[in-house]
């Protein structure tokens, strides 16, 4: 871990005439830029070869804090910009600040294309189950009996857990871990940056003023410590163990493929998945010299 200071790292890697943030009280957002910071610290990450992009939402604010290049993006579309960046110039590390809205929803055809690409390229989904910045709507995360401003007779939608969804999908490395888990989820982010090819980190968060207040508790404190009370590490042999995340009994929730955090409920965090496969540049760049050897000898048996 890094020995800098908190002064340091801001006046290293932020961009202080912006600060203090405009993210509200209690807001996780703020800790998982904590986080990023001192994970990128830990690996001297040259912020000349850094780029961070975002789409639309609370979260996606995030970049324009940094000290390094960065792309504020359309609604759902971050991870395609992200995408023509790593293609255009692969030296570049290239990180993607999304939320559950901007992911989960309105983006979730190139969630899912990305990592069957296998672009490389890391993902951090901060995920507090709503659309807070436009007035606390149900997000496509939202568990599945929670209120929010459009299911204000409680949310009954099944819900999707994006990290079981980028895990069976075929992302390279995927970490889920809660705002309260900090040692956790700067290690999670280290191993994402530094794995090749897709690599997704999902951060469950606090937002005590839209989600929060209607759910769990308006005092960030409170959301914190429901986290930790409320967390299951996952393993393959969890999906076993989910009797108790039942929200309704006649319902299946304890499917991985539904979000399993609820008020009967548990968070599954941990790792889902660190392999090993090619990346889309490695594939095109062998593609190419396998092209140009055959052009070549296509012409040799003219010649002859």
């Amino acid at each position: 871990m890094t020995s800098k200071t908190g002064r340091e790292l801001v006046k290293k890697y932020l961009r202080e005439p912006l600060l203090p943030t405009i993210f509200c009280p209690g807001c996780g957002n703020g800790m998982v830029l904590n986080y990023l910071v001192r994970a990128l610290d830990d690996l001297k990450i040259n912020q000349n070869d850094l780029v961070l992009v975002s789409g639309i939402g609370c979260s996606s604010r995030l970049p324009a804090y940094f000290e390094s290049d960065g792309l504020h993006t359309t609604h759902g579309r971050a991870i395609a910009f992200a995408t023509g960046i790593k293609a255009t110039n692969p030296a570049l590390n290239v990180i993607v600040i999304t939320g559950d809205g901007d992911l989960g929803s309105i983006g979730m055809s190139h969630f899912i294309h990305a990592i069957r690409r296998n672009i490389d390229i890391t993902v951090i989904c901060i995920n507090n189950f709503n659309y807070g910045m436009t007035g606390g709507q149900a997000s496509s995360t939202m568990p599945m009996g929670d209120l929010s401003t459009t299911t204000p007779y409680r949310n009954i939608e099944h819900s999707f857990n994006l990290s079981v969804l980028a895990k069976a999908a075929g992302a390279v490395y995927v970490a889920r871990w809660t705002v309260a888990h900090s040692v956790q989820a700067i290690t999670a982010i280290k191993k994402a940056v530094t794995r090749k090819g897709f690599s997704f980190v999902e951060m469950i968060s606090t937002c005590p003023v839209s989600y929060g207040r209607r759910n769990i508790s308006g005092d960030p404190r409170k959301m914190i410590r429901s986290f930790l009370d409320n967390s299951l590490l996952y393993s393959p042999e969890t999906k076993h163990h989910l009797e108790s995340a039942k929200t309704y009994p006649d319902n299946d929730l304890c499917d991985l493929f539904k979000i399993t955090q609820s008020k009967a409920g548990k968070i599954l965090i941990g790792e889902f998945s660190d392999l090993y496969k090619s990346d889309f540049h490695e594939l095109y760049e062998e593609m190419k010299k396998r092209a140009k050897k055959q052009f070549w000898a296509a012409k040799d048996e003219q010649k002859d």
